[in-house]
Order: C-alpha cells, then structure tokens, then sequence
C-alpha cells in the first residue's frame, strides 16, 4: 500500500497498475484526485464527463488514453477494473453518484466514490447489494481518516496504555440549516457534503453512535450536539458555523484514563502520555517526569518532501492506495467502507428528523 509512514512508491513503478476509469472532471478532483494518481498503481484509461471539451482537456493531462460523454458506453468499451467517480448533486438534490456506482457494479468493476456516498441509509444499502451481487468492492473517500494524523491517533486511542476512549470532542465549521428546512434535500445538500469528515473521524475513533441531541443557533446555523456511543462513552460535536476564515478549521480530543490525545488543524498532533500525579499546593516544578512528558508531533514545511503535499497529510493518497490495495489483494475494506458509509448516513438522518433540544436514537 502507498503508505504515509513509509517509502512512497510512484505510478511508473508499478509492474501491475489497476486498468481504471473515471467519471466526472470537475475541480476537486482536478485538484485533489487525478494528481493522486502519481503514486498509486493506477493506469488511467478513460475519462468521461458530459462535457466533452473538457474530458479531452483532462485526459491529455492526466495521460487517458480515451475520452466518452456516456459512462455506459466507457464501461462497454473499455471494461475497467475499477472505476472512481467524482461527481454533483442532481436539481431535486440527489447524488449522481449513486446510479453511477449501480452502473459501474453491474459492469464488473470496483467502485471508489467520493464522500458522500449518498443521501440515504435505503441508498447505501441499494449500493451494498449491488456490491455483493457483483463481487466487488467499493470505497467512499473519506480523506480524514486516512491522513497520517488520524491514523496515529488510532493507533494511540487503541493502545493499552490510553486505557480506552472515554470521551471526544470535534470542532468543525459547518452550518446547520433550520430545522424546518431539514426535509429539503436540496438544503441539506452543503451539510450533507461536509458532516461527513468529522462524522468520519467520531466513527473511525468511538465507534458506532447510539443516540444524540443537538442545540441549533439562528442567525450563523451553528450548532452543538451532546452524543453517546454503544460502547457508553460520551462526546460532544461543535458545528462552529459564524467562526473567522482565518481560524483553525478543526480540532480533535480524546479523552482516556489518564491520558487524553489532541489534533489541532489537521496537521498537529500532541498525546498527554499517562503521567504520575502531582500533590496539589506541594508541587513546585511544572515538568513531568521524561518518561511520561507529552508527545508532539507536526510538519515542518520547509523541505521538498511528499508529508509536505496536502495531498499527502489530507489523506487523499492513502485513501486511493487502500482503495486500490483493496482491488488488488480481494480484501474487504475497513476503512471507507459501505458499512461506514451507512452508520453516517444514520446520523445524517438523525438530525433531519431531531427537533433541537430533543434526543433521538441513531439506529431505528
């Protein structure tokens, strides 16, 4: 797997590149998506977009060797193992995606989509069907989880030594629509796009949800949800709506048993190892003993080196290498997954149907 803790391997030195295909050219995949490909064992053959012009321009880039304004023809014709799909909402506010993935499945190809996957729990189990009917496998992008900063707070939060997660606290900008307003899918639509990092990474640390309540402010949408978790641990989501575009844009704390683990931005990790107590009003010096001081960890930004790619330290490299990792090897995948996906979508649910100041189950 192209991993961010190792050496990273570059396309052309793949023997054996995943015969791929790929739907949509729009700007973040232009951005984040095709440039990803550098270092995956991925041999683009085709793009498709309902914009010709601009399929053409994408392929003479990114090096497909095919263009199509129809999917159906592309899957016809080129028979791609695995197909990633980028793409919009409909006007009545549905994802394109998701027929898409129906398509490609049907054609015998593994599927990886971008976040979100759909806009319904009844969708993604359509989706998980279609995947056991065929065989194959599909992955949602869900970037945060995959980026070396998650990915070593796993480790941290599952180790013996932090006693087990307690308590999480997320900071995210997001707005809320009212919840009026909330049986609009069109309206929901920004949200929906969005919920799913911090939602991703609550999943990825505390598993599955069982129940929530949620406080909502007017005037910028914000909002504040109390949770609780199966395994009875507790946490809070800050949906700060209204904050500075100058500001941080997130923020993570797990709590453990004597321990707690901290992300600030994305990118800066600090773990409050378990250290011994200090006798209160007799203790005259702030350090902790070295074998138990905090850990810190965060780019340096000042080399050429690939941790220093956004789309190394988001996450988007990973997650396409565990994707194609997934195809190469018949595993199923952890990570991204459609089971994932569903859990998400039940909290997505969650707050369309919860009244602020009300609590509601995640699962009915």
């Amino acid at each position: 797997m192209t991993t961010t803790t190792g050496q990273v391997r570059y396309q052309f030195e793949y023997e054996d590149p995943i015969r791929c295909a790929f739907i949509g050219a729009g700007g973040h995949s232009y951005r984040n998506i095709y440039p990803s490909f550098q270092y995956a064992p991925v041999d683009l053959r085709a793009i498709c977009d309902l914009d010709g012009d601009r399929a053409a321009k994408y392929a003479r880039i990114f090096g497909a060797a095919h263009t199509y304004t129809d999917h159906r023809e592309m899957l016809e014709r080129e028979r791609p193992t695995a197909v990633f799909i980028v793409t919009a909402y409909d006007p009545d506010g549905r994802l394109q995606a998701v027929d898409l993935a129906l398509d490609c499945l049907a054609a015998g190809a593994h599927v990886w989509m971008e976040k979100p996957t759909a806009t319904s729990t009844a969708e993604v189990e359509q989706l998980q069907a279609a995947a056991r009917s065929a065989g194959r496998t599909v992955v949602t992008g869900m970037k945060t989880v995959f980026s070396p900063v998650m990915s070593r707070v796993k480790e941290i939060v599952s180790g013996p030594e932090f006693g087990g997660p307690s308590s999480i606290s997320v900071r995210y900008p997001l707005s809320m629509p009212a919840y009026e307003r909330r049986a609009d899918l069109v309206a929901m639509n920004w949200f929906l796009d969005c919920i799913f990092h911090p939602a991703a990474v609550l999943l990825h640390l505390m598993g599955p949800l069982d129940r929530i309540s949620h406080e909502w402010e007017e005037r910028t949408g914000a909002s504040v949800t109390v949770m609780r978790f199966e395994s009875g641990a507790i946490g809070t989501l800050h949906l700060t709506a209204g904050e500075s575009p100058s500001s941080p844009s997130s923020r993570v704390e797990v709590i453990g048993d004597n321990a707690n683990v901290v992300v600030e931005n994305g990118t800066s990790v600090t773990y409050y190892r378990p250290t011994p107590a200090r006798a209160y009003g007799r203790t005259g010096s702030f350090m902790v003993p070295t074998e138990s001081a905090p850990l810190h960890w965060e780019p340096e930004y000042s080399y050429g080196q690939l941790y220093n790619k956004n789309l190394f330290y988001l996450g988007y490299v990973d997650e396409i290498g565990y994707f194609c990792d997934c195809v190469r090897n018949g595993t199923t995948p952890e990570l991204g997954s459609l089971d994932q996906a569903f859990h998400i979508l039940q909290l997505f649910e969650a707050y369309r149907r919860a009244e602020p100041g009300t609590w509601t189950t995640v699962k009915v």
